[in-house]
């Protein structure tokens, strides 16, 4: 039996952000981060079902368009305490990196991934993924040729910073 014969306790999603604004090298610089900035109904409704302990796909947006890490979810969805038009965030922090980027354009020709939201509503900004497509997504990772990922150690402390998203960045990503 592959690793989804059973349900998965730990659901799995994609985040995706805009890597001038907001990258994966800044999360892992930073250690953790609010996940806010999503407007979109769907997006949304994804972001207020995540729980601590979820997983997710950090997503470059724009030129680079590819899957970069794994995220996990440290906090329950709670309002956007900086957000007029009342939308929800929740705290992530950052796992490890993928072990190579994995581009849009090669997730569009895998079959297995044809119903995935990441390819059918491209503009949405908190995908949920099935135990089955979060499986596919990872074996684009190559694991085998490359060997272990990096640790991504978060900063030791306390430290923890909101990151506000532009109006003009949120309104441009349309959730």
């Amino acid at each position: 039996m592959g690793p989804s014969a059973f349900p998965s306790l730990v659901a799995y999603w994609l985040v995706k952000e805009e890597p001038r604004h907001y990258s994966w090298s800044d999360l892992v610089h930073d250690g953790r981060t609010e996940w806010d900035g999503v407007h979109n109904a769907l997006a949304l409704r994804n972001l207020r079902s995540m729980r601590p302990g979820d997983r997710g796909i950090f997503y470059h947006t724009g030129d680079e368009r590819a899957c970069v890490g794994i995220v996990e979810i440290t906090s329950r969805p709670h309002p956007a305490p900086h957000d007029a038009r009342g939308s929800w965030s929740v705290e992530v922090r950052p796992v490890r990196p993928l072990y190579r980027p994995i581009p849009l354009a090669e997730l569009k020709v895998d079959p297995a991934l044809a119903g995935f939201d990441l390819i059918r509503i491209g503009r949405l900004s908190v995908v949920s993924v099935s135990d089955d497509h979060w499986d596919r997504l990872l074996a684009h990772e190559d694991a085998t040729a490359r060997g272990p990922a990096p640790s991504t150690a978060a900063p030791a402390g306390p430290a923890r910073r909101t990151v506000r998203r532009p109006r003009a960045t949120a309104a441009r990503r349309r959730g």
